[in-house]
Parts: C-alpha cells; structure tokens; sequence
C-alpha cells in the first residue's frame, strides 16, 4: 500500500474516532494490551531478524535499544493500559464565559486529528504512540525506521487485533510499508493529510523534519543532558546520580552526556567519579572525555570542542570543570539541545539561580535525568520529548495531543 493510499484511509477514520465513546476507546486500549501480549512470540521472532540485520550496522547500546524480551513486551502492556486508566482530555471544557445577552462560549479541547510519528529503532515508541493518539481521540501513522520495520509491523499488527476485537476500527493505526527516505518526505507534506507531525530519533531525523516539513512538526528528543556539581554538594550523592544517569541506560535521551564540575571540589570529586565510572567497573566502562583542568586531575581522553556538542548515547561522559555556577549556567545553555539539566548542590540559591537561568524544558535539583520520562511524570507513557516551546514542551502525554476549538451556545442570537 502506497504512504498516500495510508493517508486516506487515515482521513476517513479520523470522521469516525471523534464520535467513539470514552469508554470505546478504553475498551480498545485494553484489547490492544491483551493482544500485544498474546502476539509477544510473533513479536520476538521478527525482532531477532531486526536484531540479525542491524548486528555490525550499528553499536552495541543501539542494539539493545532496538532489543526486545517478554519483560519489555510486559511493560509495552502495562503502559497501554495505563494510559487506559488516565481521565481523557477530550471534550474538557478549557474556559467558559457567558456574555451578557446569554451567548455561552466554551473554550473546549478537541483531538489534533491525524498524528503522524516518524521514528527510528526503539520498537516501544510503536505502542507508547499508538495508546496516547488513539486516547486522546486521534488518529496514528507510524512510521519507523527500516532497522526496526520487521518488529514494528508485528506490534501493529497485534495492535489493529486487540482493536478489531473491541469492535473498532483497525485503522485508527497505520504503519507506513515504505522505509525509504521518500515516505518521510511524504508524511513531512502531508497538507490536508496530517495534522501534527513528531519525528522521535536522532538529530539528523528530527532536522529533517523542522527543516522540511510544511505541516506542523514538533521538535523533539536530542538530548545533550548536563548534570553540574556545585561546590556544595554531597558529593556521594554526586557520584550516584551521575552513575545512573550516565550508565543506566546511555541509549536514551534522558541519559546524561556532559557533567560540568566546580573547581573548588574538583581535585576531591573527580577522583570519585573515575572510581565509580571507570575503575570499578568490570564492563562498560565509561569513557571520560576531559577538559584541560580536569586532565591534570585525572586519566582520560583529551576533550575537543565536539564533545561538549555531542549525544554520545552511548558510555561517554564529557567533564568540564568551572569557576562557579554563574559559568556553569552559561556553560549549560551554550551547548544545551533545551531537554534536560540537573545541579547537585546543597545551597538553596544556587538552586534556585541554576533552576530559573537554565533555558530546558526540565531541570533538577539533587535528581538523575533519567526522570524526564512520561511514564515518570504520570503521563502512562509518551509521545516524545518537545525541546522546543509553542504548543508542548517536555514529555508529551495526552494533553498536548490536543488542541482547543470555541463552542459557541445561544438561543436565536444575532449580532
């Protein structure tokens, strides 16, 4: 089936959703979690052949990213059915104002309509996309990367089950059969078509989209995560914030890319986190890509300017040292890509300057990046990061799968 043969059928279906009940939806949500985890067999086998094709292609850490097992099959599920469980934004009633004459004007939520995804290797962004568009009463195009077509298309094909079962429409989910670069530029000028795009990837996807795309695009995901060490922190607590959101899991984008360290506790801190990173560590070490002054502190790899530009995913860690926090700030919002950034201080007014200066769409105090996630925000789960401002920014759930329309109510009014 051609992208433009998908787009239509996309269109129809999008009449026929805005009339489904809440509690249709629902039902569809849980049979589509039900069928996800009577497909997971299908589901495995087509990932080992994605697995197989990509295996010298790309890095091991991306490797595990497209990986999938029972465990994430399960988690794919349970957040289907938690997005199941969260109160619908739809029909939410936004402000109401009742004039003087009696004219009633509602500001009301409504669905975007048509949402298309372009995304690359992660297999769980197919269910995560599919729950929140579909909940929030649109309707969704997927379109993954050729590296994760195989698996991809199996989850949408226990996805479009679990829907017929629940008595609904199988193609409130499309899943676009072309991998090649033209079914991007399809979907990028899609007018009359789609109605929101968001490409979920890495830097080059998602510049290809804001670059070219003629119909709305949300920018998102990049993540050059900072997390900075103030001269008054714990620094124990320092080394285990880094350690989990540098090496839990390296391939997201939430992981942490660049610390940035005050100078007053450098020669104490740095030494810990070598220890914590490198030395004691049997495998995956992470590799320390230091500046000039914490070169002469510690045994690293000589940082160039790139490493502070760059998203690693992968265990690289890029280490700046700093006067103060006034530096660290600058440095920050200099080489930021506006996802997310932590201090690690225990002083309230560094806190408080660090939280209010640093231009991301989330930032913390004394906690790990990895937090920046609609599961852990209590969104069910998300459609992707917004690094940009209008209309959604940070991890995006139901709400921001919305827009807003006037209803207008009168009785026999005129102007």
């Amino acid at each position: 089936m051609t992208t433009y043969e998908i787009l239509n059928k996309a269109k129809k279906a999008k009449e026929e959703i805005t009339l489904i009940s809440v509690e249709q939806i629902n039902s569809g949500l849980l049979s589509m979690a039900d069928s996800l985890i009577e497909n997971t067999d299908t589901i495995i086998e087509n990932n080992k052949i994605d697995l197989e094709n990509a295996k010298g292609k790309i890095s091991d850490v991306m490797l595990d990213r497209l990986s999938l097992s029972n465990q994430r099959i399960e988690a794919m599920a349970q957040g289907i059915r938690d997005v199941a469980k969260l109160s619908s934004p739809v029909g939410k009633v936004l402000k109401s104002t009742k004039r003087s004459d009696g004219l009633v004007i509602e500001k009301t939520a409504v669905p975007m309509g048509v949402i298309a995804i372009i995304y690359e290797s992660r297999p769980n962004v197919t269910s995560d996309a599919a729950a929140l568009a579909i909940k929030s009463g649109n309707v969704c195009i997927l379109r993954c990367g050729k590296e994760a077509h195989n698996s991809a298309k199996a989850i949408v094909d226990a996805l479009q089950k679990g829907l017929e079962k629940a008595g609904l429409n199988k193609d409130f989910l499309l899943l676009i059969e072309d991998t090649t670069r033209q079914s991007a530029n399809e979907l990028m000028t899609a007018n009359g078509y789609v109605d929101l795009l968001i490409p979920r990837g890495g830097k080059g996807l998602i510049s290809a989209c804001v670059e070219n795309a003629t119909v709305p695009c949300i920018q998102t995901g990049t993540g050059i995560c900072h997390i900075y060490v103030d001269e008054s922190a714990d620094l124990e607590m320092a080394v285990k914030i880094i350690e989990n959101a540098k090496t839990s899991r390296p391939s997201v984008c939430n992981a942490e890319e660049v610390c940035v360290v005050n100078k007053n506790i450098a020669n104490e801190f740095l030494p810990m986190l070598k220890s914590a990173l490198v030395d004691n560590r049997s495998e995956n070490k992470v590799e320390l890509r230091l500046d000039e002054t914490a070169s002469q502190i510690i045994d690293g790899v000589k940082a160039n300017d790139a490493d502070f530009d760059t998203e690693f995913l992968d265990y690289i860690l890029a280490v700046k040292v700093v006067d103060n926090v006034d530096m660290a700030i600058s440095h920050i919002n200099a080489h930021s890509t506006g996802h997310s950034e932590s201090i690690i201080t225990e002083s309230q007014e560094n806190a408080d300057k660090f939280t209010k200066a640093i231009d991301s769409s989330a930032v913390y105090v004394n906690a790990s990046t990895r937090f920046t996630d609609g599961g852990e925000f209590g969104l069910g789960c998300e459609m992707g990061i917004s690094t940009q401002k209008l209309h959604a920014r940070g991890p995006m759930g139901l709400e921001e799968l919305t827009t807003y329309k006037y209803i207008i109510k009168g009785n026999g009014h005129i102007r």
